[in-house]
């Protein structure tokens, strides 16, 4: 019985939302789509379920998420006004209704309630392969760093999957005393939203009530109502960022408030992963343009955080916000070396030379971290290549492009922009990512600098082992040559793209020959000055 009027709830929702379509422009929409009721067979009492769209014009900034986020806790707070809210993707879905108990054990532990603003589950997909060769897991995030930051006052804010108190989120204007005109420059001019955040309002109305408050929830969810207010800023979630998730959590733990990471045994929800490179690199470039966003504004966590955060929990904060700049010793690790080894310049100590331990010690090892880490989090060794591949691949790519973009919204050439990464399952995509190949059908700015680069340590591999074996200098060149091999080895897949595969998913030959003759052209160009 409940599995029958579940599915048809949800054909109920879907054809809601495909009668209900949107233009760019539109008014607010709130629909209940369902009363909360009890049910007198099973016993069971239906939630009530509220259909929130808030009104959009192009000549007002909507924010994105975080815009929508803050409609819909304004316009909660007179449905509801639950004390605690659930966030979660339109993508995923809960895995287990036991989240709700494991939250509140925290939340409500006297110990830590009065401080703790929001329990953060990790995220989970339903449809990653076992080799996961895009890394869509983000293990290595949630099980190290996460878990690292939970020994100090908690993790960062992901975005979704977790459960966050409300009064966390207005700021410290609900404190007793504030004067009404205080509070409306804060939250804005509407006096029953106002009287909401007094702990003792009841959102417990008859139906007629609730139809009646219509007129004052689509002021809530109209673009107008934010005007000269606090929301986004002091109030809700924070409009500084595309990444508005970290930064949120950023700002709340400066603020004095802690978080807690809970990773039960059982994934409490579950999401769809991107399963085609393309969407996994805008995706990242997204991301990482957020992020490294924050580390060059007024919020970068070196100089704005206050006592009531640790200096080690800052400098984790710092991490993320910096992770992006890895595309430049990466970019140097995979030129630098090879065009030296071209043009016969050592860099490293020789074979025979007692530092060449030094360095073999400390490159093997950190590539033994990494295994280390891959291995606590149930991965194999399988896993640890496909991580070292995505994370060569984002770094020239996604990390580059994340740093170049929020340099150029610095400097006012570009604006901020949020672009939905496709997670709709294409048959033949989901093919080849559960075969585990990669599809580099994707856009042509990715692909040029992943051969770029592969072309260069091809040509000055081969170019460096001719000269080695001439002048006999292998004592000097070991590790650059091994340097070129590593690269080589750990990118084949885009030799395999390139020369071998012969599916939709391989490399374009139209894409890779004028890259490829481009960078030849160069190499030559670079041997002709160094022999000058």
């Amino acid at each position: 019985m409940k599995i029958e009027k579940y599915e048809a709830f949800k054909e109920e929702i879907k054809t809601f939302r495909k009668d209900k379509a949107f233009s760019k422009d539109h008014p607010s929409l709130i629909e209940v789509i369902q009363e909360s009721i009890i049910d007198d067979v099973d016993n069971v009492k239906m939630p009530l379920l509220v259909y929130v769209a808030r009104e959009k014009k192009c000549s007002h900034p909507h924010h994105f998420k975080a815009g929508a986020l803050n409609v819909l806790l304004r316009v909660s707070s007179l449905m509801s006004n639950s004390p605690y809210i659930l966030v979660l993707d339109c993508d995923m879905f809960c895995n287990d209704p036991a989240s709700a108990r494991y939250a509140m054990c925290f939340h409500l532990d006297p110990k830590i309630s009065s401080s703790l603003s929001f329990v953060q589950f990790p995220q989970k997909f339903h449809n990653s392969s076992k080799n996961d060769i895009y890394d869509s897991q983000l293990r290595s995030l949630f099980t190290v760093l996460w878990q690292g930051m939970n020994g100090l006052k908690g993790p960062a804010l992901s975005g979704t999957g977790f459960y966050i108190k409300r009064v966390s989120l207005y700021g410290n204007s609900t404190r007793k005393g504030t004067d009404l005109l205080k509070q409306k420059e804060h939250f804005g001019s509407s006096n029953e939203f106002i009287g909401s955040l007094d702990q003792n309002y009841s959102s417990d109305l008859v139906s007629d009530q609730k139809y009646a408050l219509l007129d004052e929830l689509h002021f809530l969810a109209s673009c107008k109502y934010e005007i000269g207010t606090k929301w986004g800023k002091e109030v809700g979630f924070t409009y500084d960022s595309v990444v508005e998730d970290y930064l949120t959590g950023f700002i709340l733990h400066s603020n004095g408030w802690t978080s807690v990471f809970c990773e039960p045994s059982r994934p409490q929800f579950l999401g769809t992963a991107t399963t085609n490179l393309n969407d996994v690199l805008i995706q990242g470039t997204r991301w990482y343009s957020g992020l490294f966003e924050n580390g060059i504004n007024r919020f970068c966590p070196l100089i704005y955080w206050s006592t009531r955060m640790p200096l080690l929990q800052c400098l984790c904060f710092a991490w993320l916000t910096y992770f992006p700049l890895y595309c430049l010793p990466l970019l140097c690790l995979a030129t630098i070396p090879q065009l030296s080894l071209l043009n016969g310049i050592p860099l490293y100590p020789k074979v025979s030379d007692p530092f060449f331990i030094i360095f073999i010690f400390i490159f093997l090892s950190s590539l033994l971290k990494h295994l280390q880490e891959v291995s606590l989090t149930g991965g194999t060794l399988h896993n640890w290549i496909n991580e070292q591949r995505i994370w060569m691949m984002k770094s020239v790519t996604c990390h580059l492009y994340g740093c170049l973009d929020a340099l150029l919204k610095k400097v006012g050439i570009r604006e901020a922009s949020f672009l939905p990464t496709n997670k709709l399952d294409d048959d033949e995509k989901t093919l080849l990512y559960e075969m585990d190949k990669y599809d580099f059908q994707a856009s042509n700015i990715f692909i040029a600098p992943m051969l770029f680069l592969i072309t260069i340590n091809i040509y000055c591999l081969v170019g460096g082992v001719y000269r080695v074996l001439l002048v006999g200098d292998c004592d000097k060149m070991f590790i650059q040559i091994f340097l070129a091999v590593y690269i080589i080895t750990i990118n084949y897949p885009i030799i395999e793209g390139l020369l071998i595969r012969k599916d939709k998913g391989c490399i374009s030959k139209l894409v890779a020959i004028p890259v490829i003759l481009a960078t030849l052209v160069l190499l030559t160009l670079i041997k002709l000055l160094a022999n000058v």
